[in-house]
């Protein structure tokens, strides 16, 4: 039973409209739960298909549950109050992401600042753990720890793959910001080159990436077992490339919707979340490139 099946057929703009019981959540849950145990499974040397299954469970609901909330947009039943609470709570979404990203970033600059430094000796209360555990091991970054786990990698530097990214990502902020004034003056075909634009930059950052991490593997020995170097590495990169996917997806279905006739120059929230997302994606991943990539 979805949302908009028990939905009043004339909502009153007046009240707070609150949608019956839907299936959606608990299916979002076991769908998520599927998809992380099947990919730490992969990881571990299982098989690969409760990924799969668990991926296609989260399209599957993805597609339902944003189905349902565009229905109920374009049958009029959310008001200005509605439009405030999708806000907040979009807003608190993004800061759960920062908090997300933050605790990545946190292990990097504990690894690099602290632990490191320490094992190397270089610090009051390393030179015991040093001279007792590690006396050959010199304190320096990027490091795979002084056991050298995983065997000798060499780094991805910055200015290549990683620099082009970059100057894809922000443009890609740009055709997206291009669209919204598109949007807000009325003009259809500018939102929707510029959103056909955004989306095509992102697919291209995610072939890319696709292209550095077969060179990291394949050529510089650079993989999740590289040590802290290397689960840094790749923890931060992928799950930024994850947030990429997903910003292409959502932008793919404003862009449809747009296509569609949907929207209006006073009334696009679902288009502002979406770009606010992909503007967040492209912070982080400047933060990704000054500190996993360039320092």
């Amino acid at each position: 039973m979805s949302h908009a099946d028990h939905a009043p057929a004339h909502p009153n703009p007046e009240h707070y409209y609150v949608p019956d019981h839907s299936y959606w959540p608990i299916i979002a849950s076991v769908s998520l739960f599927t998809l992380m145990f099947g990919g730490a499974t992969l990881l571990n040397g299982g098989s690969a298909m409760l990924l799969v299954i668990g991926l296609t469970m989260m399209l599957i609901t993805i597609f339902g549950w944003f189905g349902t909330v565009i229905r109920e947009s374009e049958k009029g039943f959310y008001n200005e109050q509605m439009d405030r609470s999708f806000r907040w709570g979009m807003v608190w979404f993004i800061f759960s992401e920062v908090m997300f990203f933050a605790a990545f970033f946190g292990a990097l600059f504990y690894a690099r600042v602290y632990s490191v430094p320490w094992l190397g000796g270089e610090t009051d209360h390393g030179l015991l753990t040093q001279s007792l555990l590690w006396p050959k091991y010199e304190a320096a970054w990027p490091t795979n720890g002084p056991d050298a786990i995983g065997g000798f990698f060499a780094p991805m530097h910055a200015w290549g793959l990683p620099a082009l990214n970059t100057l894809i990502l922000l443009s890609s902020g740009v055709t997206i910001t291009w669209a919204h004034w598109g949007l807000v003056e009325g003009k259809r075909p500018q939102l929707i080159k510029g959103l056909a634009a955004t989306v095509a930059l992102g697919v291209l950052f995610l072939i890319l990436q696709y292209v550095e991490y077969h060179e990291a593997y394949k050529e510089l020995n650079l993989t999740l077992n590289s040590g802290i170097y290397g689960s840094t590495f790749f923890m931060l990169t992928g799950f930024h490339g994850m947030h990429v996917t997903i910003g292409a997806i959502i932008l793919t279905v404003i862009l449809f919707r747009s296509i569609a006739g949907h929207f209006g120059p006073h009334k696009h929230f679902a288009f502002e979340a979406a770009a606010w997302y992909w503007h967040f994606v492209d912070v982080v991943w400047l933060g990704l490139f000054i500190f996993v990539y360039w320092m």
